[in-house]
């Protein structure tokens, strides 16, 4: 029995460290790398499972690397893999971008990943520019007529440019930017209209691309359709502004009109009241002569037929008044 435990026992041995063994060793990965010509140790897989990287991701991309004809070793591929790149896509741009004639190298491709961009579009961009279409543009020419326009950007991806070169937002502020500015330069509408090419060319010819990761190939003005009126509609408001200055004026010149007409009133009355106390005082005057004796009685009767006379002519002439005091003076 014992030896038949000991046979037992040293086959679990056997069993566990086979398990062991292709649990670190990929060894169909390792054999379909040896098929493809690829020399990767035994141990190189091992460190990769220990440093936490799955080996299959390494290994295939270098196979494809190694078959496209590139030189790629294990160590940047997985350099640029721990760094948080996609080791797959960088080698499918770099294989891409050698197939069409295109300088690109490794380090390049995996600084673009590693930026965010996808340098596997980026590189078909180059090959196969994009067209990137505006939203529409209102834009007024000089004689106030609205346009309102639609454009199609042709770009192709710049490579060199990728890393720190603006996206397509930029792109499409600068050419919506170029239109507004194109055709607030032209002096009627009808001038767009007739040919929207020279927008194009226009905008065109200032270089929007500067500083981004595109470069613009062409630019179509794919609709022009006629807006508002917006110089007559700003007419409009400055006269309906203008003439609600004016009314503000008016009142304002009519209020002090009335205000100075109180104050002549009022300056009337006070001027009244004086009179009428002015005359109030004639007849204690009159009585003060008489009893002094510095007036005669033919003086007072003089002095009443005068006034009777002119109280008729008053009313013969129409201009007697109701609040004229009555001057007779009171007998003594």
């Amino acid at each position: 029995m014992e030896p038949l435990l000991a046979t037992i026992f040293l086959i679990v041995i056997i069993l566990i460290l086979v398990l062991v063994l292709f649990t670190l060793i990929p060894v169909g990965l390792w054999i379909s790398a040896l098929a493809a010509g690829v020399n990767v140790g035994i141990f190189t897989l091992i460190g990769m499972r220990l440093r936490r990287v799955i080996p299959s991701r390494i290994v295939n991309p270098l196979i494809k690397a190694h078959k496209a004809g590139l030189g790629l070793t294990t160590a940047q591929l997985e350099a640029h893999h721990l760094a948080g790149g996609n080791v797959d896509k960088v080698v499918n741009a770099l294989i891409a971008a050698e197939r069409a004639a295109i300088m690109l190298k490794f380090e390049r491709a995996a600084a673009i990943d590693l930026a965010g961009r996808d340098v596997l579009q980026a590189v078909q961009m180059s090959v196969n520019p994009k067209v990137i279409e505006t939203p529409i543009v209102s834009a007024v020419a000089q004689n106030g007529i609205e346009l309102r326009v639609k454009a199609r950007v042709t770009v192709r991806a710049n490579i060199d440019r990728l890393v720190g070169g603006a996206g397509e937002e930029t792109i499409i502020a600068r050419v919506g930017e170029g239109i507004v500015t194109s055709i607030g330069s032209s002096v009627s509408h009808k001038d767009v209209l007739e040919n929207p090419d020279v927008v194009s060319q226009t905008v065109l010819n200032k270089g929007l691309d500067s500083g981004t990761a595109f470069e613009i190939l062409s630019i179509d003005i794919a609709d022009v359709d006629v807006g508002k009126n917006i110089g007559a509609q700003l007419q409009t408001d400055q006269a309906e502004a203008d003439k609600r200055i004016a009314q503000a004026k008016a009142e304002e010149r009519r209020a002090m009109a009335v205000a100075r007409e109180q104050e002549m009133k009022a300056s009337v009355q006070e001027m009244r009241a004086k009179v009428v106390e002015a005359e109030a005082e004639v007849p204690k005057a009159l009585a003060a002569a008489l009893k002094e004796g510095n007036l005669g009685v033919m003086d007072y009767y003089n002095l009443q037929n005068i006034i009777a006379d002119t109280k008729m002519r008053d009313n013969i002439a129409g201009t007697a008044k109701a609040d004229t005091p009555d001057n007779t003076i009171p007998k003594k």
